[in-house]
């Protein structure tokens, strides 16, 4: 009991280390006093910009905000999502800032060249659209020698990369880089028909992607078909490549000099071609089986047999060496090369391609199908006509191929019966350059059983097609005679009847034409041409040719009446298109007079330029020269052009010279140019006589002013002096040119101004000159013109004179003024002059009758009245003359002809001329006036 109590005295007295403290509970826990504050206080500072985009001022950034560096660098990125989205980043960027491409080029293909051989397909593609809607569009102008140079070698490394893909990418961008550079492909052909061919070879993994070998099939198809494959492209071919290798290769000395030539090129094509016969039997059991042709295996079988026919093209015309029934050489080069193609390509693609033809599958087929092998059987086809021009093809394979082109050419396939005409049209395109060829060296019997193929076919096509333009081009082939071509057995009548159907299909196929296909037009008449050019004098050709101008007729133009042209499609022809049409008028043996008229009023037509005007009259007088235009009918052709010319503005007094406005110029020239080929046609009094009474014809009918002065010309740089004018010829020429003459007399303006003086001066020269030497010529002509001319003014009555007398005066009044203007002008002229010194007494008369008939003007009016007239007066004194009218008592009447300066208008003192007459209430039996008791004071 003692000891517990003095333990529990020792547990009191002991210290407390730890005082616990009690927590309520859901009171929070207070920190502990060895916790870190972990508060952090911040402000906001403000800056006036950001340091990041402050260096990125002024530069040319995507979408996303990067530059063109960073973007270039991202497309190396590990992430390929990163990579296509950079490189999109670079499309964008170059779309908005295109000269950021122009600047940095190099350095962008320099990138971007990498990704060729990218591993992700769709980092492929990007690169690939990237490069054909912006990079190569853009820099297409610019020296793309060494820019296409830094892609090949990357190209090249893609081609023989491991993955299949990447592979056929590979030719997928080389096509592209061939399509913006052509000549790429001559530079690197050995390379790339040894790649193609290493791909083509390794058949066991792409037929499970078909989608891609058609891809690289059409690159190759575009490669060959740069490849010279006629005689004319396969000369200069060499020396281009060399020139544009040195430009392409500017910037890079250590590739070689010359250029890889076509000794190369047919050794790999010779190793090509088996390859690619072998690669289209692959696709044999697809025509045999039961399975429909499906669109990418056509279009793989397609570009295949394209690719062949390329090669075999090339083979044969681009190169020299001759083999068994060939043409001869075109091309220097000459080596062991071709007799490896006829020895090795040429059995294969007889026995292994030519012998499966035709393509006939055994199952039903659909329209497609049979759309598809009619396709891939004429190609096969074509094929087969470029190797005969190597090799002569086994008779019965050459049957085969003739029936099919037979009934190719007149539709009995089945293929136009199901799919239509336009689509075989379409594809006979490319046999009919063979036909010429072909029916020059088959057996009469296929012979004409192809040409009568044939001309089915060219009479069915519509005149717009292609395929009317191919037989146009056969035709002539087969009419004109070349060089490697035969020409037909003239004496074949079965043949001859062909050749007259072609012949009059010519003129129909222009007038259907029209003016809506002027190239097809163009095609037509220069076939038309050549006949004429080439048809042997007499033969049933140059018959057939004769006869084609009366189907013309509506080509050029018709007339319904003589104010009705219908004009056809030649006036709406483009220059080259009317001068051959010009040019074929030629070669017609004889020119018919109708299709003369025709011409004729084709070159009236104000659309018809004056260039082909003045074309039409020099073939037509060169033409007459040959003695393919009668005389009448090139002289009747002459005087339709001066009579019938229409002229404007009509006014002929223009002050403005050369105005655009006006054809005076061209007619002008239009009268020279016939006038000299009037000269050069035959003795001079031989013309003169043809042309005297036509043109005196028209004279009398209402004709212009400018067509009648024109005729005046002609006729009077055939006359000589002495006139060569009948009697009767100046009767009446004299009747006739008054009207002329008071028509220029009254075009006259008023006109005081010196600046235009000189222009009115030789412009009514102009006009006069022809009358003023036929009255220098015929003094009877002269004199039967003043009386003419006093008939006229004694005329008191209305209308004054007939209508073949004056032509455009207003009244009687105007036609006296104008008669006046004339005696002036005479008087002015020193020749004239002196010739009517003889004739005193009819220019007497003209005065008295002159003033008789202002007498009874004023008698007719009953009143004062003043009226001005020129007069002709002294000739020294160069005056106009004022009259001024009075009535005096008992019915008389007196005038005072004042004679006034012709500047000033003023009166001349002491120079007048007073007469006094006595009225009559009616006309004096004896003469017919009005008047009596006349009476004259002068001074």
């Amino acid at each position: 009991m003692v000891r517990s109590k003095v333990s529990s005295k020792k547990q009191q007295n002991r210290g407390v280390d730890f005082k616990k403290i009690k927590r309520k509970i859901g009171r929070k826990l207070p920190p502990p006093k060895n916790a870190t504050n972990t508060e952090i206080k911040s402000k906001a500072i403000i800056l006036p910009e950001q340091s990041v985009a402050s260096e990125r001022a002024g530069l040319a950034v995507s979408k996303k905000g990067l530059t063109l560096k960073e973007l270039l660098q991202q497309t190396s990125h590990h992430n390929p999502k990163i990579r296509k989205d950079a490189l999109i980043g670079v499309r964008d960027l170059f779309l908005k800032y295109p000269a950021e491409l122009k600047l940095h080029k190099y350095a962008v293909m320099e990138k971007l060249r990498e990704r060729i051989s990218d591993n992700d397909r769709v980092v492929r593609e990007t690169l690939y659209q990237l490069l054909k809607s912006v990079v190569f569009p853009s820099c297409k102008e610019d020296n793309q020698g060494p820019f296409i140079s830094m892609m090949m070698a990357y190209i090249f490394n893609a081609m023989t990369h491991l993955a299949v893909d990447v592979r056929l990418m590979a030719f997928k961008f080389f096509d592209l880089v061939v399509q913006h550079y052509p000549s790429s492909f001559s530079l690197y052909a050995e390379k790339i028909l040894q790649n193609y061919k290493d791909i083509l070879q390794k058949n066991q993994f792409y037929m499970q992607d078909k989608g891609k070998l058609k891809n690289a099939l059409a690159g190759l198809v575009r490669c060959l078909s740069l490849l010279p494959c006629k005689t004319r492209e396969v000369a200069s071919s060499l020396e281009k490549n060399l020139s544009e290798q040195r430009v392409l290769h500017a910037f890079e000395p250590d590739l070689p000099e010359d250029p890889a030539g076509f000794d190369l090129i047919i050794k790999k094509l010779r190793d090509l071609v088996p390859v690619l016969i072998s690669c289209f039997h692959e696709f044999i059991p697809l025509v045999h089986g039961t399975m429909h042709l499906d669109a990418q295996s056509f279009d793989c079988m397609l570009y295949i047999l394209q690719s062949i026919d390329l090669a075999v093209r090339f083979f044969v015309y681009g190169t020299a060496k001759s083999g068994p029934g060939s043409c001869s050489s075109i091309h220097p080069y000459e080596g062991p090369d071709m007799t490896m193609w006829d020895q090795d390509v040429s059995p294969v693609v007889l026995k292994k391609l030519l012998a499966i033809f035709p393509l006939n599958p055994r199952h039903g087929f659909s329209g497609k199908d049979d759309a598809r092998y009619f396709i891939l059987n004429v190609v096969i086809t074509v094929i087969f006509l470029h190797s005969s021009e190597w090799n002569c093809p086994p008779p019965d394979l050459l049957e085969i191929f003739l029936e099919f082109i037979e009934n190719a050419l007149s539709g009995k396939t089945s293929s136009e019966a199901e799919l239509g005409k336009a689509f075989c049209e379409k594809h006979l395109l490319s046999l009919l350059p063979f036909i010429p060829k072909i029916v020059s060296k088959v057996s009469r019997n296929w012979r004409l059983r192809i040409l009568q193929a044939f001309t089915e076919a060219f009479k069915d096509s519509n005149p717009e097609s292609l395929v009317k333009l191919a037989c146009l081009s056969a035709i002539e082939d087969m009419l004109v005679p070349r060089h490697g071509i035969p020409s037909f057995d003239a004496s074949d009548p079965e043949i001859l009847g062909h050749e007259i159907t072609w012949i009059r299909e010519l003129p129909l196929l222009l007038i259907m034409l029209g003016d809506e296909h002027p190239s097809h037009s163009k095609v037509v008449l220069h076939l038309q041409l050549r006949l004429g050019q080439c048809a042997l004098l007499n033969s049933a050709v140059a018959q057939e040719y004769d006869n084609m101008q009366y189907q013309l007729l509506e080509f050029y133009c018709t007339c319904l009446d003589e104010r009705s042209m219908h004009y056809g499609p030649f006036i709406k022809l483009s220059r080259d298109s009317q001068e051959l049409s010009v040019c074929c008028l030629y070669y017609f043996s004889h020119l018919d007079s109708s299709l003369l008229k025709s011409i004729a009023f084709c070159c009236l037509c104000d659309d018809l330029e004056p260039f082909m005007l003045f074309r039409i009259i020099e073939v037509l007088h060169s033409a007459y020269k040959a003695g393919h235009v009668q005389i009448a009918d090139h002289i009747s052709f002459f005087i339709t052009l001066l009579s019938r010319f229409r002229v404007f503005p009509e006014e002929i007094y223009q002050v403005v010279e050369g105005d655009k406005m006006s054809n005076r110029g061209i007619f002008k020239s239009v009268t020279s140019v016939v006038s000299s080929c009037l000269l050069h046609m035959g003795e001079d009094s031989l013309v003169f006589q043809i042309l005297e009474e036509p043109i005196l014809d028209l004279i009398s009918l209402r004709t212009p002013i400018d067509n009648i002065c024109a005729m005046l010309r002609v006729l009077l740089l055939l006359d000589s002096r002495p006139t060569r004018l009948s009697e009767q010829s100046i009767v009446n020429l004299s009747n006739y040119l008054l009207g002329y003459l008071i028509d220029v007399a009254s075009s006259i303006p008023e006109d005081d101004d010196k600046s235009t003086s000189s222009i009115l001066a030789n412009t009514c020269h102009y006009y006069l000159r022809p009358c003023f030497l036929l009255f220098a010529r015929s003094e009877k002509f002269l004199k039967n013109t003043l009386d003419v001319m006093g008939s006229f003014i004694a005329e008191n009555g209305s209308p004054p004179l007939s209508s073949n007398c004056i032509l455009n005066a207003n009244d009687h009044t105007t036609g006296i003024r104008a008669v006046v203007e004339i005696l002036i002008l005479m008087h002015k002229d020193v020749k004239i002059l002196r010739i009517l010194s003889s004739f005193k007494s009819e220019i007497a008369n003209i005065l008295q009758n002159m003033l008789l008939f202002q007498l009874y003007v004023f008698y007719k009016n009953g009143e004062n009245m003043e009226n001005g007239i020129c007069c002709w007066q002294d000739g020294d004194s160069g005056c106009v003359v004022k009259s001024n009218y009075y009535n005096l008592q008992d019915d008389k009447v007196a005038v005072i002809f004042q004679a006034c300066n012709m500047v000033a208008r003023m009166p001349i003192a002491g120079q007048f001329i007073a007469v006094t007459a006595q009225s009559r209430d009616t006309a004096d039996e004896v003469t017919g006036n009005f008047y009596t008791e006349l009476l004259y004071f002068g001074y």
